[in-house]
């Protein structure tokens, strides 16, 4: 049987019920700290990230500090995250050119980020949301699966047709506050494998309930 669709208003408000207190996990004091965390946190959780990065940011707390440290030490103190060889590179080389290009200093334009090494579309919005505080929508894993069984978004879209559909679908004030609550929502209640599906107040709209 088919799912009812949606309304976009509704998931907002109901998410909101379910998480009003959701926000970024990642530990950092800075904008460029958290820039960092982000880059760490991919194909990773922020739990795990936040082990590695208050022994990090001590010893580099910053651009000027990070461009010089050598990959094997980054990588000793990373090292119990996945693929913290890749990690550690991106981390110096992004440090690099933040010195080089940027006077160390982090920048809140789009276009800027994705050109720094390891930060792509998803993590520049992390940063522009949560260190600029600009509205944006970064869709992770967790928002590309809550979107898509909402009927948000397909399955089958890219993370950035994903994006751009729920900027089309909510009000701007409420992107970055959205963000959240969809992370929350898939981390905490609608994992990927074993939903918890019997209180969920999307049941009737369920993509995935209507296919199974």
């Amino acid at each position: 049987m088919a799912s009812k669709k949606a309304d976009p208003q509704f998931i907002y408000e109901e998410l909101l019920k379910l998480f009003p207190e959701a926000h970024c996990e990642l530990n950092f004091s800075t904008v460029y700290q958290l820039a960092v965390a982000v880059m760490l946190s991919a194909q990773t959780t922020d739990v795990s990230v936040n082990r590695v990065t208050g022994t990090l940011f001590e010893k580099y707390p910053d651009a000027e500090a990070m461009a010089q440290a050598e990959q094997k030490d980054v990588e000793e103190i990373i090292k119990s995250i996945g693929l913290y060889r890749n990690k550690a590179a991106n981390v110096i080389s992004m440090s690099r050119k933040l010195q080089e290009e940027f006077s160390g200093v982090i920048p809140d334009d789009m276009d800027k980020l994705t050109s720094l090494p390891g930060i792509g579309r998803k993590s520049a919005n992390v940063i522009l949301s949560e260190g600029y505080k600009h509205p944006a929508i970064a869709v992770d894993t967790h928002v590309h699966r809550v979107s898509a069984r909402l009927g948000l978004a397909k399955e089958t879209d890219t993370p950035d047709q994903t994006e751009m559909k729920l900027r089309r679908k909510f009000p701007e004030e409420n992107w970055s506050k959205l963000h959240h609550l969809m992370i929350f929502f898939g981390r905490y209640k609608c994992h990927s494998r074993n939903p918890e599906c019997d209180d969920c107040p999307f049941r009737e709209y369920c993509r995935r309930k209507a296919s199974h």
